[in-house]
C-alpha cells in the first residue's frame, strides 16, 4: 500500500486544479460539493463555524471522490495543525504567510521528525484514505501539501524567499486581505493593488511553487489558468448558495 495524493499528481502532469471553500459545518455540504467533481475542498476553521469534531466529519464526507480534502488553520501553529492532519486532511493552508521563516514553520509543522516537527498520532487518517498507520506514517511528509496564503503586503515583499522554502507547494494570492493590508480593501483595479498582485504572480510562476487565485465564476478561472494559475479557488459555500438561491427568486419577485 501506498498513500498518494491525487491532487499533487495532478499539478505534477500541469493541470489546473479547481476547488471551493466551505465555511459551514455541514458534513453533507462537504459531500455535495465532492461529489460534485472539485479537486479539493478547503475547509476553513480560520473563518468557519468550524470545529475538529465537524472538520473531521467532513474530511470523511469527501470520500466520495477523488476530492482532497484540505484544512485552513486559524494560524500558523503547529498544535492546530496536528488535529486537522490526524483526521485524514491531505494538505494544510497557513493564512498570513509574510516570511520565509514563517513559511519554514509551516511546513515543519506538517512533516514527522528528523524533517519537520509533527507529534505522531494518526488515528482515523489512515482509514480515510483507506491504507494502515505505518503506510501512512512512512508516505505522509509526500503527501500532505503545503499551502501558503499570499495575503499581506509583507508577504508581497518577501515573496522570492517565502518561495524558495523547501516543501511549499502552493502560494496562493488571497485578494481581500491583501487589499486591506494595502489600506485600499476591496478596491481590485486600484494601481498598487495590481502592481502587488503582478509582482507576486511573476516571482511564483518562476519558482517551483504553484500559483494560486480566486475566481468567483468560470471565466474569471479561466482567465487566471491563462496567466499560469494551476491552483483555482472557486468562490465558496456562502456565495455559491447565495448566488443560486437569488437567481431562482429574483425572477419571481420582479416578473
Amino acid at each position: 500500500m501506498t498513500l498518494v495524493n491525487p491532487l499533487r499528481q495532478k499539478l505534477a502532469e500541469g493541470r489546473a486544479v479547481f476547488g471551493t471553500l466551505a465555511t459551514m459545518p455541514s458534513p453533507q455540504l462537504a459531500q455535495l460539493f465532492a461529489g460534485c467533481g472539485f479537486d479539493w475542498l478547503m475547509i476553513d476553521m480560520e473563518h468557519g463555524p468550524i470545529g475538529i469534531e465537524s472538520a473531521q466529519a467532513m474530511i470523511a464526507a469527501t470520500a466520495v471522490s477523488d476530492c482532497v480534502p484540505l484544512v485552513r488553520v486559524a494560524w500558523n501553529v503547529d498544535w492546530l495543525v496536528k488535529p486537522a492532519l490526524d483526521a485524514g486532511a491531505l494538505g494544510i493552508v497557513f493564512p498570513m504567510i509574510r516570511s520565509a521563516e514563517e513559511a519554514e514553520a509551516a511546513v515543519a509543522a506538517c512533516r514527522y521528525p528528523p524533517l519537520g516537527e509533527r507529534g505522531w498520532g494518526p488515528f482515523y487518517a489512515p482509514s480515510r484514505w483507506s491504507t494502515d498507520a505505518p503506510t501512512y506514517t512512512r508516505d505522509a511528509d509526500a503527501a500532505v501539501m503545503r499551502i501558503a496564503l499570499i495575503e499581506h503586503v509583507e508577504a508581497i515583499a518577501n515573496i522570492e524567499a517565502i518561495v524558495a522554502t523547501e516543501g511549499l507547494d502552493v502560494a496562493l494570492i488571497a485578494p481581500f486581505d491583501l487589499s486591506v493590508s494595502l489600506g485600499i480593501p476591496g478596491r481590485f483595479e486600484e494601481p498598487a493593488f495590481l502592481e502587488a498582485v503582478a509582482t507576486a504572480e511573476r516571482v511564483i510562476r518562476d519558482s517551483p511553487v504553484h500559483l494560486g487565485g480566486l475566481a468567483r465564476d468560470a471565466g474569471g478561472a479561466q482567465a487566471l489558468v491563462e496567466r499560469g494559475y494551476r491552483f483555482l479557488l472557486l468562490a465558496y459555500d456562502v456565495m455559491l448558495i447565495e448566488r443560486a438561491a437569488r437567481a431562482l427568486l429574483d425572477p419571481l419577485r420582479t416578473g
